[in-house]
């Protein structure tokens, strides 16, 4: 790190930067040097960049502009201080002359004016007038009836916030009690997930056991020949015509049976035979004309 006075001093820098920067480096080298001479200190060392100029040469410019405004307020300050010396020296002058001087006065008198002066200068006036009391006066009770009411509104808010407050302050309660339930609550829930899970596996091995037991009793029906239109309707109405059937068949039985108590005559019991084989044959003939019409209707 090279200091500033030796990057200020070296000509080539200064050729290259041009007149305008030159003059700037010229003003911030003299402003610190002003700076720090005053505090009875040397211009420390730093690397000389054209960034730090340029905030050296911002914080001078700022510095120089309000230096100049508090030497003019101070001038007039000093200048206002000389004109009230000379206003109360010229003021002490006429009161010596008609004998109202500090020193001739009574005490009570002095303490009086003391105190009529500070109240004066607490009510920020110029003179003792009783008008510019009057209107100090009631400046101060206009202000204070606008602080009256900035308190009122004040304290009105303050009694909304209060009460907010205090709702959120039971809601957080009521918050962190429901919250500690369901802390409580979560081992029993937690248990019973588990047993879900367990109970769900179950059924899960059930329901692929019940879908196989199922496609093994299709493949049964499959072999079997059964078919979904043999419904069990249709099977007491078959039955209802079977003993139908059998009601019809039983008087030819029962004469089939007479007919082996007949005499040994065989062209006779022959011809017997025959009708009644002839008669079987056409009621088996109904039965199935029967069963036919009956899975026709069905589908």
């Amino acid at each position: 790190m090279s200091d500033m006075a030796s990057g200020i001093s070296d000509p080539s820098l200064t050729e290259a930067k041009g007149g305008s920067d030159a003059a700037r480096i010229a003003e911030v080298r003299a402003w610190l040097s002003s700076q720090f001479d005053a505090a009875g200190k040397e211009v420390p060392e730093f690397d000389y960049t054209p960034r730090s100029i340029n905030h050296l040469y911002n914080l001078a410019t700022v510095s120089q502009a309000k230096s100049q405004a508090a030497n003019i307020v101070a001038n007039d300050f000093r200048q206002k201080a000389s004109e009230y010396r000379a206003q109360a020296a010229r003021i002490r002058e006429i009161l010596e002359n008609v004998g109202l001087a500090q020193e001739s006065l009574p005490s009570t008198v002095v303490s009086s004016a003391q105190v009529l002066a500070n109240v004066a200068n607490l009510l920020n006036i110029r003179d003792t007038e009783l008008s510019s009391f009057l209107v100090a006066i009631g400046d101060i009770s206009l202000r204070k009836t606008g602080v009256e009411e900035k308190r009122a509104k004040v304290q009105k808010e303050s009694k909304v916030l209060l009460d907010y407050t205090r709702k959120a302050i039971s809601r957080l309660t009521y918050l962190k009690r429901t919250l500690a339930q369901l802390e409580d609550d979560v081992p029993p829930c937690e248990a019973q997930m588990e047993n879900w899970k367990t109970n769900l596996a179950v059924m899960a091995s059930k329901e692929r056991q019940y879908l196989q037991q199922y496609n093994n009793y299709k493949a049964l029906l499959n072999r079997v020949g059964y078919a979904p239109e043999i419904s069990h309707g249709m099977l007491v109405e078959m039955d209802e015509h079977r003993k139908e059937l059998e009601k019809k068949t039983k008087p030819i039985l029962d004469t089939l049976r007479s007919y082996q108590d007949l005499p040994p005559d065989k062209a006779l019991a022959a011809l017997a035979i025959e009708d009644k084989k002839r008669k079987y044959a056409a009621a088996e003939k109904h039965l199935e004309d029967v069963l036919h019409s009956a899975l026709a209707s069905a589908d």
